[in-house]
């Protein structure tokens, strides 16, 4: 399990370097699921994993000019703020409910990745910084990143793309710092009530960092579009994973018992993904034809 849990680590810092996130929301199912640590503990720890994982995937980023300092450092600081909140936050909160809310996270943060950006290439960048905007949106993110562990560079890289105006590619090496900056201050909140196996978190972030490396060197060679949306569907499923562990037994032996609210469920997602992908490519034909 422990080789196992380190090269599942691998795939962790690959997505960082790549996407510039998705760091937390591939950690905490591996340390949950597979190397079997406590959904609190497995938080702190993907915390310290992201954290030294992304800091070092940003020197890669920087060398290549796609990382704006000014821009990253007031987002992250704010974000600092909301994460040490969280983080504290945390303790008073049942396990499970930080998973329920992990896993809606997770969803969420695909469905915005399977759907991108509207409009396609860069914003416009702005002459000044948005300091308000930009504070009020790190403080956001960062509470749910210290909160649950996740919704890191996935809030992270959209944000900076509409506030800051950055480019994709300078997006995703910018968020390494905010997120670095972010998963440091929640692991902080974390620290005060979780310990952490340092043994076991050291393997975890040496083979995520392995993985960064390469995803920063591959950061421009892969279509930006095919991996944000095959990565986005593998968190869905993660994400239904994760809620599917929450739901008590006693509600599955009850579905099992009763074929006709399975069936009805699986009709009902069926026609709701047919209608979702129907409208899809209706918008997709209105933007393909040609305004007379």
């Amino acid at each position: 399990m422990l080789l196992l849990t380190l090269a599942a680590a691998l795939v962790v810092g690959l997505a960082l370097g790549v996407l510039g996130g998705g760091g937390s929301i591939l950690t905490v199912p591996i340390l949950v699921y597979i190397a079997g640590i406590d959904a609190k503990q497995a938080i702190a720890m993907s915390l310290f994993v992201v954290a030294i994982t992304s800091a070092l995937g940003a020197i890669s980023h920087a060398r290549a000019g796609r990382v704006r300092w000014r821009t990253g450092l007031v987002f992250g600081a704010a974000g600092m703020a909301g994460a040490y909140g969280g983080g504290r936050l945390a303790a008073f909160l049942p396990g499970t409910w930080l998973l329920v809310g992990f896993g809606v996270m997770m969803v969420v943060t695909a469905a915005a990745m399977i759907r991108g950006r509207r409009g396609g290439g860069a914003g416009t960048v702005h002459g000044e910084l948005p300091v308000g905007r930009v504070v009020a949106e790190g403080v956001a993110v960062g509470a749910v990143t210290g909160l649950v562990g996740a919704g890191g560079g996935f809030l992270v890289v959209p944000a900076l793309a509409l506030l800051g105006g950055l480019p994709m590619t300078v997006a995703v090496g910018t968020s390494l710092v905010v997120i670095s900056m972010k998963s440091f201050a929640g692991l902080a909140g974390y620290l005060a009530s979780v310990q952490i196996d340092w043994p076991l978190a050291l393997g975890v972030t040496a083979a995520a960092v392995a993985g960064s490396v390469v995803g920063g060197r591959l950061a421009g060679r892969i279509p930006e579009t095919v991996l944000r949306k095959g990565f986005g569907w593998f968190v869905v499923v993660m994400g239904g994973f994760v809620l599917g562990q929450q739901v008590p037994a006693n509600v599955w032996s009850f579905v099992a018992d009763q074929p006709v609210v399975w069936i009805a469920a699986a009709a009902l997602a069926a026609a709701g993904t047919g209608a979702w992908l129907a409208v899809r490519r209706r918008g997709r034909h209105r933007e393909r034809t040609p305004v007379p």
